[in-house]
């Protein structure tokens, strides 16, 4: 049998990690950093690289639903979850980029969202309450998440327009969106 100070104690940690959340970002399973801001270009292996291509089932929203569909454009993808509280925070930014962007930038939001917890309509929910029109992905399978590796929930990857991934971004806070914004118009200047 538990002690009681044990099973006082499990509430207090989890009320405690529900308020950091924001301020630190969501980490996937056991494996986040600290932080909200762009990896150092020799911190993510894909930096440089050409964008792996996403297997993913589309839920909802308008545009390309891969990076063959948006070669050409700067893409941003995203990887989200429901569980997340910065990325309601972040997908209206994302909102906002794409309108001011229109048809030079992409959003692709991969849900990373396990099967046994959500249902295609709560992220397509999530997506309503957050009013974005842009495509919201669902890796199930985990295989796009794999081929990136993001270290926490919410990252975002800043792809050019040959498909070559340019900047990395773990976790976010709200300054972040003007730092992306620019990375943006430098890639579509291009």
């Amino acid at each position: 049998m538990k002690s009681s100070a044990a099973f006082r104690a499990r509430p207090l940690a989890l009320m405690l990690a529900a308020l950091a959340a924001p301020i630190l970002g969501c980490p996937p399973a056991g494996n986040g950093t600290s932080g909200g801001a762009e990896v150092p270009d020799g911190e993510s292996g894909l930096v440089g690289k050409e964008a792996p291509e996403l297997v993913t089932e589309a839920v909802t929203g308008d545009g390309p639903k891969s990076l063959a569909e948006a070669r050409g454009t700067v893409t941003i993808v995203d990887f989200w979850g429901t569980f997340c509280k910065p990325c309601k925070e972040s997908f209206p930014k994302y909102q906002e980029l794409v309108d001011t962007n229109a048809g030079k930038l992409f959003v692709l939001a991969v849900s990373v969202d396990e099967p046994d917890d959500v249902q295609a309509e709560q992220i397509a929910e999530f997506a309503k309450q957050t009013g974005v029109s842009f495509p919201i992905l669902w890796d199930k399978s985990k295989k796009t998440a794999g081929s990136y590796a993001p270290p926490k929930m919410q990252t975002s990857y800043v792809i050019d327009k040959k498909g070559v991934v340019r900047h990395v971004h773990a976790g976010y806070n709200p300054a972040e969106a003007e730092v992306i914004a620019k990375e943006v118009e430098a890639l579509i200047a291009e």
